[in-house]
């Protein structure tokens, strides 16, 4: 009699067969979200089936859940993110709100899992949602980043911040531009806070010519989320993200990096790549 094998692995399946001089075959794989990848699905023939001996099992095994890719959805509104999630295949998981100085009330701040990762189908997308600007009293962390360091220090004398410091020597960007920032933009920041950022400080950068970048908006009925991104031999550097309108410009500094890629994505997809 042939047992039931569904939900096990291709090795406990073999255990149980070979005593009763039963061939396993594997005859394909499926998604399967309830049963674990490398398990078994069906079976042919199935379990309780009397045979006689030397009779082929033929399985299919599981793969696990189907996966697909998040979409970009910060900068959007929560309306128009649970469409885009909806159409990804994913739904909206918790809702969290947070005072920000970069984007306006009802925008999406930050999405878990990050844009570009790799879930199951149906998979929940956790948001953190603008509360718009902070009442009086609330001082949050600025966007420096791509933003000259002399505009840091100003901001840190007016709010009382300890503001440090430090240079990155290897960097291609203009000299004093900001590269990395700590806390990160929008993070709250208490009495006796500290700060640090590291800008650009390569040798001779202070008159190093930057490549000038343009991209026109395509046409359309509505505004399109732009995100712009430079990929070079560091990893990649967020130029841009912001909402813009049809057949508006961007135009961008950016540093004339060897082998350096521009990517384009206009409401959370890859539409343009360009060499520099």
């Amino acid at each position: 009699m042939v047992p039931d094998l569904r939900n096990k692995s291709l090795a406990g399946a073999l255990s149980m067969l070979s005593p009763l001089d039963l061939p396993l075959l594997k005859e394909g794989e499926e998604f399967n979200g309830s049963v674990p990848i490398g398990s078994i699905v069906r079976q042919r023939p199935p379990g309780g089936t009397k045979v006689r001996e030397g009779k082929t099992v033929r399985v299919v095994v599981s793969q696990g859940g189907e996966t697909v890719f998040t979409p970009s959805i910060v900068g959007l509104p929560l309306r128009n993110a649970e469409i885009m999630l909806r159409q990804s295949q994913l739904a909206l998981g918790e809702v969290a709100d947070a005072y920000s100085l970069r984007l306006d009330k009802g925008l999406v701040l930050s999405q878990d899992p990050k844009a570009e990762s790799s879930v199951e189908k149906n998979a929940l997308l956790n948001v953190v949602v603008s509360g718009g600007l902070p009442p009086e009293g609330v001082v949050l962390m600025p966007e420096f980043l791509r933003k000259n360091v002399a505009e840091a220090h100003q901001w840190a004398t007016k709010q009382g911040v300890d503001l440090t410091v430090a240079e990155d020597a290897s960097s291609l960007f203009p000299y004093g531009t900001v590269l990395e920032q700590k806390p990160q933009a929008d993070a709250v920041l208490g009495d006796g806070a500290k700060a640090v950022l590291t800008i650009s400080a390569k040798a001779g950068s202070r008159t190093e010519p930057a490549a000038t970048f343009h991209y026109r908006v395509p046409q359309g009925a509505a505004e399109s989320l732009v995100r712009i991104v430079l990929v070079e031999a560091q990893g990649e550097r967020e130029l841009f993200n912001g909402l813009r309108a049809p057949g508006s410009k961007v135009d961008l500094a950016v540093p004339a990096v060897k082998r350096g890629r521009v990517k384009i994505f206009l409401n959370g997809i890859l539409v343009e790549e360009r060499s520099l």
